[in-house]
């Protein structure tokens, strides 16, 4: 092939810049005239139920728990309740070695008998001074018996009535005594004072109990498992909203599908603080007719403070959407937009109740199936016209 002139290579040098630039300029245009669009996420307005709850972390006890301890010391001869008996008031649940009470009240009971025993024997004395101050009362009026001699007598009449006195107070104390040792005897039999269900036992048979300085405690008993309550730890900052007679949810980790419902039936003032953490205990009752609930559990509850039924509603996130380029709400002012005509439309509303996922709308032009933006993406799309072909 033959070498290029000079003159061909500058004009094969300045078509090929030409391309170049004009390739550069489509691609500009192209670029320049590119549109966008917007894509709105949307939701809508619907009709429903808006509930506020407090959270709290609580405990299933029994309603009513007796603690049954002894008053005597001593060891455990019997044992006749355990674990999940159900017991009758009165039952004997256990019983210690009667015989050293038994001894005493036998040891009383022949010092009361002494006593009465001595009462009888000073009544007498107390007749037999009577007649012989009376006959030498008599002489001595006759003076047939030297004055002296009816004054003694006057005095061991006295003597003996002052005895007997004696006797009847000393009685008294015998009687005081064995009655309080027949009380220690009866202590040796440990019984139910409720009907129940023993639900903890901490002693064995040979177990020597000493209740010397405090009272052991020997069985715990549930008066009724089938009411049931959940002792709900509330922080301080919830604590305000509830109130006795709110509905509470709870659930318990061994039954995850199942949901309990219960109320609160007290709303204790007195504080716990746990690492500077304050809260207070929320009482709520439940039934457990079924027992399925067993005092320890965990439950996680949500106490209903608030609750609208069949309102208008939309998710939060509505009435925090502005879209691009508009002006923000005025304070203390709400609003949400529309879709209406593929055009965000901002509506004024008036809200009410807010469960922090969904909000009551009170009134305002909206209606249920309207569709409310949340939020907003820009999306490109094609351009108006093709780029000029080169």
């Amino acid at each position: 092939m033959a070498a290029l002139r000079p003159t061909n290579r500058r004009r094969w040098l300045a078509g090929g810049v030409a391309l170049v630039l004009l390739a550069g300029a489509g691609i500009g245009w192209w670029a320049t005239h590119q549109t966008a669009s917007v894509e709105y996420a949307t939701t809508p307005v619907s009709r429903g139920t808006v509930v506020r709850t407090v959270t709290a972390t609580g405990t299933v006890n029994p309603v009513l728990t007796i603690i049954v301890g002894s008053y005597v010391s001593g060891v455990i001869q019997e044992l006749s309740c355990d674990y999940n008996t159900k017991v009758q008031k009165g039952q004997i649940c256990a019983k210690l070695d009667s015989r050293p009470y038994q001894s005493v009240v036998n040891q009383d009971q022949a010092n009361l008998d002494v006593a009465l025993a001595q009462l009888e024997k000073d009544k007498s004395v107390v007749r037999y001074s009577q007649l012989n101050y009376d006959r030498n009362r008599q002489l001595a009026t006759r003076n047939y018996v030297a004055q002296d001699t009816a004054d003694i007598a006057k005095s061991a009449l006295e003597q003996a009535q002052a005895q007997t006195a004696l006797d009847a107070a000393t009685i008294d104390l015998r009687k005081a005594e064995l009655g309080s040792a027949v009380v220690n005897l009866g202590y040796t039999s440990i019984v139910s004072p409720v009907d129940g269900t023993v639900v903890s036992r901490n002693i064995t048979v040979g177990q020597t109990v000493a209740a010397t300085f405090q009272t052991p405690t020997l069985f715990l008993i549930a008066s009724d498992l089938t009411k049931m309550q959940v002792d709900a730890n509330v922080s301080e900052s919830d604590i305000g909203s509830v109130s006795d007679g709110d509905k509470v949810r709870f659930s318990v980790d061994a039954f995850p599908g199942r949901l309990f419902q219960g109320a609160v039936v007290q709303v204790r003032q007195s504080p716990q603080t746990v690492q500077n953490v304050v809260t207070y205990d929320v009482v709520v009752s439940v039934a457990n007719a079924d027992l399925a609930l067993k005092p320890g559990m965990t439950a996680s509850t949500q106490i209903v403070t608030d609750e609208r039924a069949d309102v208008l509603r939309v998710p939060d996130q509505a009435l925090r959407y502005t879209p691009a380029g508009a002006a923000a709400a005025t304070a203390g002012a709400a609003r949400i937009f529309v879709l209406r005509d593929g055009l965000p439309l901002a509506v004024a509303v008036i809200t009410g109740l807010d469960d922090d996922s969904m909000t009551e709308i009170v009134s305002g032009d909206v209606k249920a199936g309207d569709v409310a933006i949340t939020t907003e993406m820009l999306a490109a799309t094609a351009p108006a016209a093709p780029p000029p072909r080169l």
